[in-house]
């Protein structure tokens, strides 16, 4: 079974929105583990059916070395992004992790992403669904 990280901060809506997408897609033939820079988002998160989640840096830094993928909105990656919510820890613990990165060009930070066309939200998860986790998740079909 692959194991899916789903980090988002603040309030939780990009990560919530993919769990729900990713478990309508994919039902429990993965393990989808939230985790938010703080507890609001991941609660968010688990509410949209993620099988577990944690909040905070201590949490990130350990577990983004142990899954498969890493699903988060760029800004995670970025240090002192969301209002300062993301640590230099964060950002290094998931840039560094050897787990596959899906990036989502969604920021609210004053950076301008080359390439990215800026369609929404659900467009930009069914092209990863579509692009990068179904080969990945059901390989042999």
């Amino acid at each position: 079974m692959k194991r899916i990280c789903v980090i988002d901060g603040q309030g939780g809506g990009i990560g919530s929105a993919v769990i729900k997408k990713l478990k309508e897609t994919f039902g429990e033939s993965i393990e989808i583990i939230a985790l938010g820079t703080n507890a609001i988002a991941t609660a968010q998160m688990l509410k949209a059916r993620a099988n577990r989640g944690a909040s905070g840096e201590n949490a990130i830094v350990r577990t983004a070395p142990l899954v498969d993928v890493i699903i988060c909105p760029i800004s995670i990656i970025m240090v002192h992004a969301m209002m300062g919510e993301v640590t230099p820890k964060m950002a290094e613990a998931v840039a560094g992790s050897p787990a596959a990165k899906i990036i989502l060009p969604l920021s609210q930070e004053n950076v301008a992403v080359v390439g990215a066309d800026g369609a929404p939200l659900p467009h930009l998860i069914e092209r990863m669904i579509a692009d990068h986790l179904q080969a990945f998740v059901l390989p042999c079909e």
